[in-house]
């Protein structure tokens, strides 16, 4: 089912019409296919686009894309990108094209939107105890043989409203223990002997089958090289243990799954997972970072594993968001047309990084220029002492949180080093 799938999801993409509905885009393409108007390589600073625009720069995608693929090859590490990072079935496709086992989900929409594209391998982070989505994976399961899926289970509570859900079912559903990442974290069970009963309640059923653990470590508290490493430790550990104790035999299990890998700490999992001992069965080793597709130039520039590791290579953000100056009130203060709705404020603000002159369409540096708030529709813009910046002037920004930038955009360009307008990236939230 899933390539076939995945191709014909794909062609549909190009085949939607540009209307009102995609922010950002020339208004004179009203009624062409995405697939007509990504044909025109249009220049996104002189095609008719509108501000402010989001885009993302193919050559940092390609780049990024590359580098976790031969990353994780080089620890052999299985991957799973999180795909609630982008909602793009585009960017799934070419994570899959580029070595990927399958795409990492949170709720059950994101995994109709993953089965809609043709995705053949989902991990669902996260214990799935909604009866109705339950039944229609249940389904999905039995449509389509070649479907794997897997998701999290952290209480008996838990298995029990699942094997609830699930009687009946033709395939018995793969579950993983989460361990917690310590007391005060989010979800997981919190000691290795509430894990074990968890796994005997899985056990006791006639729907679900155990086939490993995993746990996340960006929610260590306090979290250090050091406490992220114990965690990790603990988590093998208990993968050991379970194994020994014969939890992952009978049933047809052929790999224990490992788990963990957020976007910060994934060199230490891989550190972690490098010397886990043999087993009964292969171990797939499965790292889940989602953010690097993007990167940001925020939070995770700050926090990439790539800074430990230098030596491994560097991501390279690709987000860009280009706003227009429409007020210039005094020496010191300028806004743009872009706020709240446009542009990720979470963790941090945005940073400008170029202004194009409005009239000689000269790209120079933004320095001087600081973005010091947002509003729903405006940025805040403080610029110092002789700062050239005019109303009409466009000023490329930067953003941070991958995860609440692309949710605020449903159509993104796809933009070459030049500004041509290579595809659009269709986001689904």
């Amino acid at each position: 089912m899933a390539a076939t799938d995945r191709t014909a999801g794909l062609a549909a993409l190009g085949a939607e019409r540009v209307d009102h509905r995609f922010k950002g885009l020339p208004p004179d393409a009203e009624g062409r296919t995405v697939a007509e108007l990504a044909a025109e390589r249009r220049n996104l600073f002189t095609g008719g686009f509108t501000t402010p625009v989001l885009t993302l720069s193919a050559e940092a995608v390609e780049h990024n894309l590359a580098l976790l693929e031969t990353y994780a090859e080089r620890h052999g590490l299985a991957f799973a990108p999180h795909g609630k990072t982008s909602m793009a079935p585009q960017l799934f496709a070419r994570q899959i094209e580029r070595g990927a086992w399958g795409i990492t989900l949170a709720v059950p929409h994101q995994v109709r939107v993953a089965r809609a594209f043709g995705t053949e391998r989902i991990f669902l982070a996260n214990e799935l105890v909604d009866a109705a989505a339950l039944r229609w994976i249940a389904g999905e399961l039995e449509r389509d043989e070649a479907f794997e899926f897997i998701c999290y289970v952290d209480s008996v509570r838990g298995v029990e409203l699942m094997d609830q859900a699930l009687r009946g079912s033709a395939r018995r559903l793969d579950v993983v223990v989460e361990l917690a990442a310590g007391e005060g974290a989010r979800t997981g069970v919190r000691t290795e002997a509430e894990c074990a009963q968890v796994a005997d309640a899985v056990a006791a059923t006639g729907t679900l089958r155990l086939v490993g653990v995993a746990g996340y470590e960006g929610e260590v508290p306090r979290a250090d090289p050091e406490r992220v490493r114990a965690y990790l430790d603990r988590l093998v550990a208990l993968a050991v243990a379970f194994d020994r104790a014969g939890r992952f035999s009978g049933l047809g299990v052929e790999e224990i799954v490992l788990s963990a890998g957020g976007s910060a700490w994934f060199d230490t999992v891989a550190e972690a997972f490098a010397p886990v001992p043999q087993l009964s069965l292969p171990v797939l080793k499965l790292l889940r970072s989602g953010a690097y597709v993007s990167h940001d130039d925020g939070h995770y520039r700050k926090l990439t594993p790539f800074n430990r590791v230098p030596s491994e290579g560097a991501l390279r953000p690709a987000f860009q968001l280009w706003a227009q100056v429409v007020s210039r009130p005094s020496p010191e203060q300028a806004f743009v047309n872009a706020g709240k709705r446009d542009a990720a404020y979470d963790l941090d603000l945005p940073v400008a990084q170029v202004v194009r002159d409005a009239v000689t369409g000269v790209v120079r540096g933004a320095s001087g220029i600081t973005v010091t708030g947002l509003s729903d529709q405006h940025g805040w813009l403080r610029t110092e002492a002789g700062v050239s910046l005019s109303v009409g002037d466009w000023v490329g920004l930067g953003l941070s949180h991958p995860c609440t930038v692309f949710d605020k955009w449903v159509l993104v360009p796809l933009t070459e080093r030049d500004g041509t307008v290579a595809d659009y990236i269709r986001t689904y939230f």
